[in-house]
């Protein structure tokens, strides 16, 4: 399905989608992505939401290389969000819509990133708007159920 006919290059738009394949910026894809409205659109090695866990979020927010103040827990402060950090991540999970355990969300939610998860497609929409926005957005995408 044509989702964007009109696209600004500067930005990632996601252009179209299939039941098992994504067009950012025209380019396909077939594998799940990852991606902001500004940078590159990186491959990422998932095939379900069930690989998704806290661990994997954080790095792909940043979080992993966000300094830490080993005084913060003094204060009961959060930890510094990196530069740039998404006020909300979009996670299409295929075809179906699977909701992340409580225990994966949790680090991004107790920061004030949002986490969102949708279907794929639903996902894709949502980030369209969320960028003509010009919202910190960042997108995680799989492109359908393998199964399916």
């Amino acid at each position: 399905m044509l989702l964007q006919k009109d696209f600004n290059p500067a930005l990632n738009t996601v252009t179209a989608y299939g039941e098992h394949h994504l067009e950012i910026n025209r380019v396909r894809f077939e594998t799940a992505v990852c991606f902001g409205p500004e940078g590159p659109v990186r491959n990422v090695e998932l095939q379900t939401a069930a690989d998704i866990d806290a661990t994997f979020l954080k790095s792909l927010v940043g979080l992993d290389a966000a300094p830490r103040d080993p005084l913060a827990f003094l204060d009961d402060a959060p930890a510094a969000l990196p530069e740039g950090a998404p006020e909300v991540l979009l996670i299409g999970t295929g075809t179906r819509q699977i909701f992340l355990s409580p225990e994966v969300t949790r680090p991004l939610l107790q920061l004030g990133i949002g986490v969102e998860t949708m279907t794929t497609q639903a996902a894709a929409r949502t980030y369209n708007i969320l960028m003509s926005e010009e919202r910190r957005v960042l997108a995680l995408l799989l492109p359908g159920d393998p199964r399916a």
